[in-house]
């Protein structure tokens, strides 16, 4: 879980840059662009939407493609029925294609490949699919895309709240030193992450905290809160932010995203830790968006 915690450190990081770097445009104009680049970021390639499978290994060999009689099925409509076999022994990965299979590895074609190195997964194509491995805890799985997915043809958009400037909230970032978070995600493993502090804020006069996880300039903040229940994703939403040099960090709440498991049932998102379930309704941010 840890790594999958970087990587949605490292995706949204980008975002947060972008949404500060047009210093003419209005608050609100300036959380509409940033929106608009939250939006393609899920459309694309690498995004969340194209998200069509989750696949478990087996210690052994494991055959893949479109026929049912494998161990990983690919959707048949995408895949030739047998594509090969995918070997896990004690941690090292590798791809065995059949002959003519049209599996990829970036322009070079595939026969027989490691495709999990030093932890750091080769990305395959064959055709509109996309899969590559990915660790959690002890277990490792494949993860597959469909640039065709009807998760990605079916998006429309994501509903939000009005953007309202007073849900821009000024907190005061408290550091802790060997402190650790304990992050449980979907699949109920649980992972303890390190935390560089806490953030205090107040909203109509009441104080709440948060524990974020991550580093002081890319602080990762998944919370709940009251709106759970009817509005927003029900497990709770995400939310970014960077420690500034007085040691203050803004929580922009009109930056509060669904996690990607609004998008996909092949996510394994993490839940808020229950110090982050807030007695407070956050009127900000992304609403609900699908019922997986």
């Amino acid at each position: 879980m840890k790594g999958y915690v970087y990587h949605l450190l490292g995706v949204t990081a980008a975002w947060l840059l972008s949404a500060f770097a047009v210093v003419d445009n209005t608050y609100e104009e300036q959380i509409r662009d940033w929106h608009l680049k939250r939006v393609e970021s899920l459309k694309a390639e690498t995004g969340w939407l194209n998200l069509a499978g989750l696949f478990w290994l087996n210690e052994g060999k494991n055959t893949f493609g479109g026929a049912e009689e494998n161990d990983i099925l690919f959707p048949r409509e995408r895949s030739q029925p047998f594509l090969g076999e995918i070997t896990l022994d004690k941690g090292r990965i590798t791809l065995k294609a059949k002959p003519d299979t049209q599996i990829f590895n970036g322009d070079q074609p595939v026969s027989e490949l490691d495709i999990f190195p030093d932890g750091k997964a080769v990305t395959l194509r064959h055709g509109a699919l996309r899969w590559f491995v990915i660790k959690r805890g002890e277990k490792y799985a494949i993860r597959l895309r469909d640039l065709e997915s009807e998760y990605l043809k079916g998006f429309s958009g994501i509903e939000r709240y009005p953007v309202q400037e007073r849900w821009r909230v000024k907190a005061q970032f408290v550091p802790t030193q060997g402190r650790t978070v304990s992050i449980t995600d979907i699949t109920g493993r649980t992972d303890e992450q390190v935390s560089p502090g806490k953030l205090i804020f107040t909203v109509n006069g009441k104080e709440y905290n948060l524990d974020a996880v991550g580093k002081p300039e890319n602080l990762f903040i998944i919370f709940a809160d009251q709106t759970n229940k009817q509005e927003t994703y029900g497990s709770g939403r995400f939310l970014y932010s960077t420690v500034e040099p007085d040691g203050t960090a803004w929580l922009d709440f009109n930056k509060a995203i669904n996690p990607p498991c609004a998008f996909s049932p092949y996510a394994t998102c993490p839940l808020p830790p229950k110090q982050n379930k807030l007695m407070l309704a956050v009127l900000a941010g992304e609403k609900r968006y699908g019922a997986h």
